[in-house]
């Protein structure tokens, strides 16, 4: 009994110390509860006062779901097909190859499309079967909705690549975590005038909200909001720039210090 008890102890212990050593995880510990009540209160918020404005648009929460899942499953796309290269053993392999880094982040995203037609496609279609609600109805206005969400969340996905090209899979919670960070300031179940005054600017400069802002406009309003369209397209071209300029930067020095194959915490 003292025996195992020992173990145990000594696993715990073990346990610990790779915590202490991996602030990633750290920071998740409290992350997903902070994250989740902020964006539910804010919710609540608007909620109280707005209860008549939302029923003047049927399915205005499930085309929300929708689009945002988009967002998700683009960043996902990207960042998890890495995370399976790196789970497998297989990213040093990958660049002894004439493979060069803007053809591997091609294919990332050419991947990441994939698979997130075939995800927020299945859902889309469950909508129509169990709420009758088709979020198709939009028209032209969802591809446009669509491509800026998909663009964002590659950009999202090729930082999150180049954190954890930097620190290791300590940092691979943040595949999850990073997107949701934003959650709350993009205006995805209500408008960017519930947040606090000092916040809005900060919400404003995420293409994601001009985008939820656009989709209010054409379900309730029956407008397409050109203004909202343009700053997300141009937020967008900025936001992969960085996000590839950082990612192609964090990779040279992941090669220079012969990084990738240094697959641990």
């Amino acid at each position: 009994m003292i025996a195992s008890l020992e173990r145990i102890g000594a696993l715990i212990v073990r346990y610990l110390y790779l915590l202490r050593g991996s602030w990633p995880r750290v920071i998740e510990l409290a992350y997903w509860p902070t994250m989740q009540m902020i964006l539910w209160g804010l919710i609540n918020r608007f909620l109280a006062g707005h209860s008549d404005w939302v029923a003047q648009a049927a399915g205005l929460f499930i085309a929300a779901v929708l689009l945002w899942d988009v967002l998700f499953r683009a960043q996902l796309g990207v960042s998890v097909v890495f995370l399976e290269e790196m789970w497998s053993r297989n990213l040093g392999q990958l660049f002894v190859t004439p493979l060069r880094p803007w053809e591997w982040v091609t294919a990332l995203m050419a991947i990441s499309l994939l698979r997130t037609l075939i995800g927020v496609g299945a859902a889309a279609g469950l909508a129509i079967l169990l709420y009758r609600y088709s979020v198709f109805t939009m028209g032209l206005p969802l591809l446009a909705f669509f491509t800026n969400l998909l663009v964002m969340g590659w950009s999202i996905g090729l930082v999150v690549i180049a954190l954890i090209l930097r620190y290791g899979l300590g940092a691979e919670g943040l595949a999850w975590a990073l997107i949701f960070a934003i959650a709350p300031i993009s205006g995805i179940y209500y408008p960017v005038s519930v947040l606090p005054p000092w916040l809005q600017p900060v919400a404003l400069s995420l293409p994601a909200t001009h985008v939820f802002e656009g989709m209010r406009g054409v379900l309730i309003q029956h407008t397409f909001l050109w203004r909202h369209f343009y700053w997300a397209v141009g937020l967008n071209l900025v936001y992969l720039l960085v996000g590839a300029g950082v990612l192609l930067w964090s990779f040279r020095v992941a090669r220079q210090r012969n990084l990738l194959l240094q697959l641990g915490e």
